[in-house]
């Protein structure tokens, strides 16, 4: 497939976008960008965080790990449902009742002011630096795959492609990323069903036969039972849990996409059903991972893990599934840099700034501070993206988002106590805490042999950063009046 052919499917994805944007957007207002107006279909919503919630890391690493671990993936989705169930009973009634446009006001609410700033710091430092990652991972593979061939620079497809996300997501915000996300879901779903339907007609299998198969190649293991691993069943559950709690129950990008459904009921609908099709699309990716593994020796392909998917693609499949792939691969890179975007902005207004509080300014005024607030962002994701590019890019992507999950714990041990327990805090010293929990989880996380033997901490971190944080603020904490 041709670099100009590939090049003019992005161009129409994004062209696209920008005409459901102009058609969302109209009469748009700052209710709209942040909540949506709360007129947003539960339907959409469920359907576009599916594709939110995952990413091009995933469209890619999830077939590709099925060599290495198996189904052992599905450990940690059991984790997922019980803490999508647990955002369902808990904090969605919680920020109804309470009728938040950001969510960390309840942290105001509850547990004062510094409290309130460390949880939208540390949301905003989390999600730009983990957006900015992804985005980066985006444009270098547009970069590689078509633009490199045409002559055009990195910092030039940068700056077009932000352009791009900013001009569709300038004005609407939320009420646009409802439907784009959803756009982008299919697309993404699409590309993923279609391949693995090829792949299962080119080796004359039914879906039994090739189960059948994907065991006795060892490829459907499920269960870990060592405990001294990462991987031990346990802590996948319980880390898959405490990731949902924590990175989408608390989490602004997520959330203001919930809280823009007019009742609380059809939210919990929204939810349960993102939750039944992110279940089954999760399970599909580990499907076509093990299907990849089966076809890849058959036509010579020895690529393994996230080159895998490429290989077969790019090498094998005729170009019309190669433009699929590709429309399912930028589906899934986009709703995580779009949204992130729209709920910085929001969090940074309205947590920061203080706009919905400053009684004295117009709605014009506080659309205008919005779209500065927009337009900043937008410069400091290609600021990030560049410093990847010029920087040893490989060990500095991994090293951000390894960091982004640390800065989710302080989150988890804030609403964790401020919904567990009736005290109240000395306000003043919750910053220190919010940064001493993840300061001592590096150190942990650095020192496991020393401190453990051959046990290895894994993705149950954030567990250990939640609650260091939570047992430092029973420290500051007193009885409550």
């Amino acid at each position: 497939m041709s670099a100009v052919s590939l090049f003019c499917l992005v161009f129409a994805y994004f062209a696209l976008l920008l005409v459901v944007a102009w058609r969302t957007s109209r009469n748009a207002n700052n209710d709209s960008f942040f909540i949506g107006n709360k007129s947003s279909n539960w339907v959409l919503v469920a359907f576009g965080m599916v594709g939110t919630t995952m990413s091009g890391v995933t469209f890619i690493s999830v077939p590709g790990a099925v060599g290495r671990d198996g189904f052992a993936y599905l450990q940690v989705i059991l984790g997922y449902v019980l803490g999508y169930i647990a955002v369902v009973c808990v904090l969605l009634p919680l920020y109804y009742r309470l009728k938040l446009t950001s969510i960390y006001t309840y942290l105001e609410q509850r547990l004062g002011p510094r409290s309130y700033q460390s949880g939208a710091a540390f949301f905003i430092l989390s999600r730009t630096m983990s957006a900015s990652a992804r985005l980066y991972l985006v444009v270098n593979i547009l970069q590689i795959t078509i633009l490199d061939s045409m002559g055009v620079p990195f910092w030039l497809s940068t700056v077009v492609i932000l352009a791009m996300i900013l001009l569709y997501t300038f004005e609407g915000g939320v009420k646009t990323i409802v439907w784009t996300d959803t756009l982008q879901t299919l697309g993404m779903v699409l590309g993923l069903v279609i391949c693995t339907g090829w792949l299962l007609h080119e080796m004359h299998l039914s879906p039994l036969e090739s189960i059948a198969q994907m065991q006795q190649r060892g490829l459907t293991r499920i269960v870990n039972h060592t405990v001294d691993s990462p991987g031990y069943f346990w802590k996948q559950v319980l880390a898959g849990f405490f990731i949902v709690l924590g990175m989408t129950g608390m989490d602004q990008e997520t959330m203001q996409k919930n809280i823009s459904v007019k009742t609380l009921r059809d939210s919990q609908k929204n939810m349960v059903l993102m939750t039944v099709v992110l279940t089954a699309v999760l399970v599909l990716f580990m499907y076509l991972g093990a299907l990849l593994y089966l076809y890849a020796p058959t036509v010579g392909v020895s690529a393994t893990g996230d080159k895998l998917f490429p290989a077969v693609v790019m090498g094998h499949m005729p170009a019309v599934l190669q433009l699929i792939f590709f429309i399912g691969l930028i589906s899934a890179l986009f709703p995580s840099a779009d949204g992130a975007m729209t709920a910085l902005t929001s969090s940074f207004s309205i947590d920061i700034l203080g706009v919905q509080r400053r009684t004295g300014m117009t709605e014009q005024a506080r659309k205008r501070l919005r779209h500065r607030v927009h337009l900043a962002f937008c410069a400091i994701f290609l600021i990030l993206v560049l410093m990847f590019k010029w920087g040893d890019n490989a060990s500095m992507v991994g090293l951000v988002l390894k960091l982004t999950g640390y800065t989710y714990g302080p989150l988890l041990g804030l609403f964790a106590f401020g919904i567990l327990t009736r005290r109240t805090l000395r306000d003043r010293w919750v910053p220190l805490v919010a940064l001493a929990g993840p300061a001592l989880c590096y150190l942990i996380d650095t020192n496991q042999e020393i401190l453990f033997g051959t046990y290895r901490i894994g993705l149950e971190l954030l567990i250990l950063n939640g609650l260091l944080v939570f047992a430092g603020l029973l420290l500051i904490s007193k009885k409550g009046t």
